[in-house]
């Protein structure tokens, strides 16, 4: 359906009475070349009451409404520089509608770039990652050169992303033997839309070009140049090839964006890049692969660095992903960790906005160039800019202060930060009892802990809760963050370490009355108490959450570890988000039964903590499978399919890829197998390998700035080489023959 309406010259504001407006054109289907709006127009969602009319019959049939989707990712090709990304289908082509495009803080600013030989698209056999930030695409143009069964024109299609702009290279190479003459055009077209636009499910007009190939709107100039001629639609080359001959052609996008609200860094990764050797080759290849995709989505706010959440809907600073991703990589350096935490320090909450989310002391959840706005199936939502809609990021922000301190993050560091320590314990302070929250706007998010979907908290019989909600795990993080606060403000002469101490042995107390409920397979902790004081009774994989922060005692761990080992939570490519025996469960449920490489991870970290190696070994397992089913890039989530049943996970259609925490979980598995806990302000580190997965040695892991080697053979015992002077080994331990036991089974050495 098409119409038109009035909007200012911005992304996200309805304008008000007599402002300066041009009136847009908006269509909600197809695929196809789009209507043009004015130049310098801005593209907004549909009107929320915009419906697409079924064909009527004779019968005058009554009207069904477009649903709007939001758009399938499980099948394109990423190639990302944060904060640019581009998003094409395999064959190398960015095809117009759908989520195919160049994005740039927030914002598409390509919506096409489709190769043509001779008018005619060239057949795709493949394509390969080519380095981080740049991907390979491989077709043939068959109705060319020699008339025999094999191909002899091929064109290699080189991509690299870079940060504000891309540049690809097309090598056309001839084996016939005769000349080859050929006309090739790149069919380029930009919208300048918002993402929020594009998640929606929504398409958009095209702008016409202002001159040559530019385009501009909003803040945004976006200009496409090359060595070929340029025609109305692109750029066109007239290519002759000799006998045997090669040509090569060059284009490029650059973008010029005054509004965006991230950066990309300018100096080199903040980590070390171990080097591995692994029994098992999976382990290996995983972390390679995740530590190239890391290294595409740093982003900076002044000079620190921190990482975007994932590609493409979340390349921004989110509270709760850029923190676990940098506490997942403190084995491998603090200074991503320390970034991270300034960044947020600088963005804490100093007042109480409703709308926002915002409150003294609390940390933010996500920061975009503007208000947030999705209206797709399922999502009704109008975040604010800057959105604190989060209940744990506050907690885990102090428990990532803690473990940067203990993993050597200088003190005259962590000491500038101890302000916002104070702040934020304050602010876990104000709740009475549990931490809890609500959405009291209406177009917030429902849920604030990690599962965010509206329908992730449910009781076991498939019953949403109702609010305000307590979260399992969001009371773990919080016993954590004041044991935590307490030592920083005891090391640092600072007052109130005692108060923090018993808060959380109060708080200890609280859980152990109200959360644990008894299942089929014996009692475990239910994912919630609701508003009316109720225990939410899924089995979920919040609870793996619990293990090591030391709310749990010794027997309620093992009860933990039992059930998060069940065949109803393990699949055997990882840990599923809720039991397969629970009436909300699906495997295609973004919360409720797919699996997360992050949240496996963190079970896997706590399994080993706690002393249940074999268990975790099951988990490493199954996400080393899953890894080696996606190419060793890890997505957001997968189903969760029993491994039994599928002979590779299958993919969560809408899922990001790369996406930080999955990646940084690589190295959250490698730190559990190797067992590595050091202390630095006390002057030594403990050995405590706790997934038994062969022999792993790890140079070029950093404690206190140094760089380290670590290693686990394949009777559990470890050591570490190249030790601070000031640092010694406490504890020194191997794994139980009865926990290696499980290493037997894991397979592919």
């Amino acid at each position: 359906m098409i119409g038109s309406f009035k909007l200012c010259d911005c992304f996200d504001t309805v304008p008000p009475s007599g402002a300066d407006c041009q009136e847009v054109t908006f269509f909600t289907e197809g695929r196809g070349t789009a209507p043009v709006r004015p130049a310098g127009a801005p593209t907004v969602p549909n009107p929320p009451n915009v419906e697409s009319v079924a064909p009527q019959s004779s019968a005058s049939q009554p009207s069904i409404p477009q649903r709007r989707l939001q758009p399938l990712l499980h099948d394109l090709v990423t190639t990302t520089s944060a904060p640019t990304t581009a998003l094409s289908a395999a064959d190398g082509q960015i095809g117009a509608g759908g989520v195919q495009g160049v994005f740039h803080a927030d914002a598409r600013v390509l919506a096409r770039a489709v190769l043509l030989v001779d008018g005619r698209e060239p057949e795709p056999i493949g394509y390969t990652p080519a380095g981080p930030g740049a991907s390979r695409f491989v077709s043939l143009a068959r109705w060319l050169g020699d008339p025999t069964p094999d191909p002899t024109v091929r064109i290699d299609r080189l991509r690299r992303v870079i940060p504000g702009g891309m540049d690809e290279k097309i090598v056309i190479t001839s084996t016939a033997d005769v000349p080859v003459r050929a006309t090739v055009t790149l069919d380029v077209a930009c919208d300048l839309v918002p993402i929020e636009v594009v998640k929606s499910g929504d398409s958009a007009a095209l702008l016409p070009p202002l001159n040559g190939l530019t385009w501009t709107a909003a803040g945004t100039t976006v200009t496409v140049t090359g060595d070929g001629t340029i025609v109305e639609t692109g750029l066109r080359w007239t290519v002759d090839l000799p006998t045997r001959g090669s040509a090569t052609l060059h284009w490029q996008l650059r973008i010029h964006d005054f509004r965006a609200v991230v950066a990309a860094p300018s100096g080199p990764v903040e980590w070390s890049r171990p080097e591995v050797t692994a029994d098992d080759h999976r382990l290996v290849r995983l972390l390679d692969q995740s530590l190239d995709d890391l290294s595409t989505l740093r982003l900076t706010d002044g000079e620190d660095t921190f990482l975007g959440a994932g590609v493409p809907w979340f390349l921004t600073l989110f509270g709760r992903d850029s923190i676990w991703a940098a506490r997942m990589l403190l084995p491998i350096g603090t200074d991503l960790a320390a970034g991270t935490l300034r960044v947020l320090a600088r963005r804490q909450g100093r007042r109480v906005d409703d709308r926002s989310g915002e409150a003294p002391g609390k940390i933010m959840h996500e920061q975009r160039r503007g208000e947030f706005r999705v209206e797709s199936d399922g999502d009704d939502l109008a975040l604010p800019a800057a959105y604190y809609g989060t209940v744990d990021a506050t907690a885990l922000w102090v428990s990532l202060l803690h473990d940067a301190w203990r993993w050597g993050m200088p003190a005259d560091e962590v000491a500038a930060l101890l302000p916002s320590l104070e702040a934020a314990l304050n602010w876990l302070a104000g709740h009475t009892g549990f931490l809890r929250y609500i959405d009291t706007t209406g177009r917030g998010l429902a849920n604030q802990g990690w599962k965010d979907s509206g329908d992730a908290v449910r009781f076991r019989d498939g019953r949403r809760a109702e609010p305000p909600i307590a979260l399992a795990e969001v009371q773990g993080y919080a016993y954590q963050a004041a044991v935590h606060g307490a030592a920083l403000l005891d090391a640092f002469d600072r007052p109130g370490g005692e108060r923090w101490r018993e808060y959380a042995e109060r708080l200890a107390v609280r859980f152990r009355a109200q959360f644990w409920v008894d299942g089929p397979q014996g009692p475990y902790p239910a994912l919630a108490v609701d508003g009316h004081g109720r225990p939410v009774d899924a089995l979920t994989s919040n609870i793996g959450h619990l293990l090591g922060t030391g709310l749990l005692s010794a027997q309620e761990s093992a009860a933990v570890a039992e059930a998060l080992s069940s065949p109803a939570m393990s699949s055997g490519y990882g840990l599923r988000t809720m039991s397969a025996q629970d009436a909300g469960y699906s495997p295609l449920s973004y919360h409720c039964g797919s699996i997360w490489a992050h949240d496996t991870a963190i079970a896997i970290a706590g399994l080993a903590k706690t002393g249940f190696g074999a268990a975790a070994a099951r988990l490493a397992d199954g996400m080393l499978a899953a890894g080696e089913a996606f190419d060793y890039q890890m997505p957001e989530l997968h189903s969760g399919d029993d491994r039994a049943e599928v002979s590779r996970p299958m993919p969560y259609p809408a899922a990001c890829r790369p996406q930080a925490w999955s990646a940084a979980a690589a190295v959250a598995i490698l730190q559990s197998a190797l067992g590595l806990y050091p202390d630095v302000p006390a002057g030594h580190v403990t050995l405590r390998p706790g997934v038994p997965l062969g022999a792993i040695t790890a140079g070029g892991l950093r404690i206190a700035g140094i760089d380290v080697t670590a290693s686990v053979d394949a009777s559990g015992n470890a050591r570490v080489l190249s030790l601070p002077d000031t640092i010694r080994i406490a504890e020194h331990t191997h794994v139980p023959a009865q926990r290696r036991a499980a290493s037997d089974a894991v397979g592919h050495r």
